[in-house]
């Protein structure tokens, strides 16, 4: 037990230092625990094969397809328009959104689903998201204690009624209480949100700063001198590669892409291949070719293939599979001196030279021709993957920025619907139970469903919207609550309680089980806190010949509504990231929160269930 206590007060005391990272500290309390032999590996290593942990996993892969796909902007500047932009408004709606989804939706769900929404409404808003990423987490809680099913302690304070022959609980018999418990959240943190927007925290703490595709053709001006043409049937560019067409040495037109789109019968749904024009590429009729060139010499080419073109007043880029870069040549180059054209750059490795940079001029215009000369600015285009493999050659020229970076950036945003349908189809099984399956299950099935219908330009993309460190930190900390029932610290603190408020009268013993249970679900998960502490609060009924509704209310509660550190509830873990949160962020913000809430209820539950 002194080993166990000793772990767990210089944990306590790291995370509240907070100059270590919080998942390593959580791993080397682990460590400690299995080296002293109080748990075993199996014991140990629990955590990582939990269900919530892996739960937690696939909700961040959910998460960011409705990210990556701009659901969550369109859905954001929604919201954002409602709250006309305000900081407080906004901040009410989340709250009350985020509760009222949480009442049917598990808490962890929710706020991993709400997250990439919120942190897009705060951009567009113009405010900081650690104001709002903190109050999604506590909102996700409080909305639980609205319905029977909004979190697991509910369900376990029910099924015990159930088990000592007392009437189990409605539906909604928790609602009056989670409304008073959301009013007191949405009053107590409106002012200390404030607390969690730092000077010296950036709105956007991981945006790169360097350009973006779109920068980088606006910077080169190629939506001023690009068209969009379709081929069709019957034409003499139908059937023909880019090679033979040879725009280029005919016309001085440089072809830079070709797509082809697809709808659905509804046209609700679309799916978009994108392809650099290479040599040996080859027209098909329905493809749409993206040129530039002089207006006079794009008409010329037009004219004489019975290119189609394109009057819908947008022939700007898109960029989802193929992207835009610079590289700079460097002075020993073996691109010194040479044409674009005879350069080799789209034989070996898959990208067209579409503009170039010499000291404060711009070249896009018969580019191919061009000879290039050390310090020249390249400005390239590829599918991003091939971009990113000119960083082997940095003999010959260096890459600028981080195009890896802005890849990940990319917005599928024709894949919204797609997201859409698979984050309400996930939500359909975790709720309504047509198909039986653990909600665990259920995220897993939409996390690669949004994998294999393409709202990730690559697996990879989709591995990199996980929060490893939260992953890890709540995975490490789980086997403490093993280790704490092991040692018999858990039935030590319960028969305390027991002994020692058992005669100071049924108000005393409400109080005392709501304490013991908020102290121990800051170390124990607030399921397991619920199964220890249930029982309990069912025997001082019994032996005080009082009613069990308003202590196992209590214990639910209890178990439920704490927000004074980052690893107490998954959703504290899932913003603590995001948001750029430390401990003592939680202590300072969640704490009075959690004390607030806790008086209320000591005072409220015995006036809603009478002794």
């Amino acid at each position: 037990m002194t080993v166990t206590l000793t772990v767990l007060a210089l944990t306590v005391a790291m995370f509240v230092w907070g100059r270590i990272r919080s998942d390593v500290v959580a791993l080397t309390a682990l460590a400690v625990l299995l080296v002293s032999g109080i748990l075993t590996p199996t014991e140990a290593l629990a955590g990582f094969a939990s269900p919530i942990v892996i739960m937690m996993a696939g909700l961040f892969v959910v998460g960011g397809a409705v990210l990556r796909t701009g659901l969550a902007r369109a859905v954001g500047s929604g919201l954002v328009r409602v709250a006309h932009g305000k900081e407080t408004p906004t901040f009410l709606l989340v709250m009350a959104a985020t509760a009222l989804i949480g009442a049917f939706v598990s808490n962890t769900g929710t706020v991993a689903l709400m997250m990439p929404i919120v942190i897009s409404m705060a951009t567009q808003a113009g405010f900081q998201s650690s104001r709002l990423l903190m109050p999604l987490a506590f909102a996700g809680s409080l909305g639980g204690m609205l319905t029977l099913i909004g979190t697991p302690p509910n369900l376990v304070i029910d099924e015990v009624l159930v088990e000592n022959g007392y009437q189990g609980l409605g539906f909604f018999e928790f609602l009056p209480v989670g409304a008073v418990c959301l009013a007191i959240g949405i009053a107590v943190l409106l002012p200390l949100s404030r607390m969690l927007v730092s000077k010296n925290r950036s709105k956007h703490q991981d945006e790169d700063v360097h350009k973006t595709p779109q920068d980088l053709a606006r910077e080169y001006n190629l939506p001023g001198r690009i068209r969009r043409y379709t081929v069709e049937a019957g034409t003499a560019a139908a059937g023909a590669s880019i090679r033979d067409l040879d725009t280029q040495g005919r016309y001085g037109v440089a072809i830079f892409e070709i797509r082809n789109e697809r709808r659905s019968s509804l046209g609700l749904l679309r799916d978009i291949t994108q392809d650099i024009a290479e040599a040996a590429t080859v027209l098909a009729p329905g493809d749409t070719i993206y040129a530039g060139g002089e207006s006079h010499d794009l008409d010329t080419m037009a004219a004489e293939l019975g290119l189609h073109r394109c009057d819908d007043g947008d022939s700007s880029l898109e960029f989802y599979d193929v992207g835009l870069a610079e590289i700079v040549v460097m002075p020993d180059s073996r691109l010194e001196g040479l044409r674009i054209r005879n350069s080799g750059l789209r034989k070996a490795h898959h990208i067209n030279v579409i503009g170039i940079r010499r000291g404060n001029s711009y070249i896009t215009d018969q580019i191919a021709d061009t000879k290039m000369h050390c310090g020249d600015v390249l400005l390239v285009q590829g599918r991003w993957d091939d971009i990113q493999s000119l960083n082997s050659e940095a003999d010959n020229w260096v890459v600028i920025g981080r195009p890896e970076h802005a890849a990940d950036r990319v917005l599928l945003d024709y894949k919204a619907p797609v997201a859409a349908a698979i984050m309400l189809l996930m939500i359909a099984m975790m709720v309504f139970d047509f198909v039986p399956i653990a909600p665990v299950t259920a995220v897993i099935i939409a996390a690669l469903l949004t994998i294999f219908t393409g709202c990730f330009r690559n697996v990879e993309a989709a591995y990199k919207t996980i929060n490893w460190e939260s992953i890890v930190l709540i995975a490490a900390m789980m086997p403490l609550s093993t280790a704490l029932q092991k040692t018999g610290v858990s039935s030590a603190v319960s028969q305390t309680l027991a002994d020692s408020l058992g005669s100071a009268g049924p108000t005393a013993m409400l109080a005392g089980l709501y304490i013991a249970t908020s102290l121990l679900t800051m170390f124990i998960s607030n399921t397991a806190t619920a199964v220890l502490m249930a029982p309990i609060a069912m025997a001082a009924a019994t032996q005080t010949a009082t009613s069990p509704y308003p202590y196992l209310f209590a214990v639910t509660l209890g178990a439920s509504m704490c927000f004074a550190s980052p690893f107490s509830t998954p959703p504290n873990a899932l913003v603590m990231k995001a948001g750029g949160y430390t401990f003592m962020d939680y202590v300072r913000v969640g704490l009075p929160l959690q004390i607030v809430v806790g008086i209320a209820m000591i005072l409220l539950l015995p006036l809603i269930f009478p002794f």
